[in-house]
């Protein structure tokens, strides 16, 4: 009795000892970088959602995005309104989550005044495979602060992405709401290269 209890024992040592370690979860921020990655290629018509009266100046054609260039750990997705090519949102993952930053190009593709604005998720684990948020990080603080722009110091900006359904971005701060909506159904013809890019020289 006594052999047959220890034979059983060490078989179940080794078994144990011989177990793969299970796969690692994906985080939030992984999951939803995956779902920006499978949409890459494609470009989208979209709508406003939340606005202010001046947003409607701003906004003369309609929105499409196109998430034109993708790797591993960068997303690159130029909105355009009508004939103005100046936007690109750019989304990278890194150890300590996401970021999102705003490139703005003039038309001959010299950078805007205000470039590279944005800033980082609250971690890995912060938000959800659906839904990330970015408030605005200090080196986009200090760039609005010495623009005179001292109400989008408390700028937070969201992505929202429902598989096959709807993307949106989203602008906050105090006495502010913005946001335009894509439909992910309905993919459109992509729109030409964004300012800025090499295709568009």
């Amino acid at each position: 009795m006594h052999l047959l209890l220890v034979s059983t024992l060490t078989l179940l040592v080794a078994a144990c000892a011989t177990r793969e370690p299970a796969p690692a979860l994906a985080t939030p921020a992984d999951a939803f970088f995956e779902r920006l990655l499978a949409l890459c290629g494609n470009a989208y018509a979209g709508r406003l959602g939340a606005h202010d009266a001046s947003d409607l100046a701003a906004f003369g054609g309609t929105p499409v995005m196109h998430v034109r260039e993708c790797s591993a750990d960068e997303i690159r997705i130029p909105f355009h309104v009508g004939d103005d090519r100046s936007r690109t949102w750019v989304i990278t993952r890194g150890a300590k989550g996401l970021r999102l930053k705003h490139q703005h190009r003039h038309a001959d593709g010299s950078p805007d005044a205000i470039d590279r604005y944005g800033g980082d998720s609250a971690g890995p684990g912060a938000g959800s495979a659906s839904r990330q948020e970015f408030p605005a990080d200090a080196e986009s603080k200090a760039m609005f602060a010495a623009a005179g722009m001292q109400a989008s110091i408390g700028n937070t900006w969201a992505i929202e992405v429902e598989s096959g359904t709807r993307f949106a971005y989203e602008l906050r701060r105090a006495n502010r709401h913005f946001s335009v909506e894509f439909d992910l159904s309905a993919p459109v013809a992509p729109p030409p290269p964004p300012w800025g890019s090499e295709a568009a020289q």
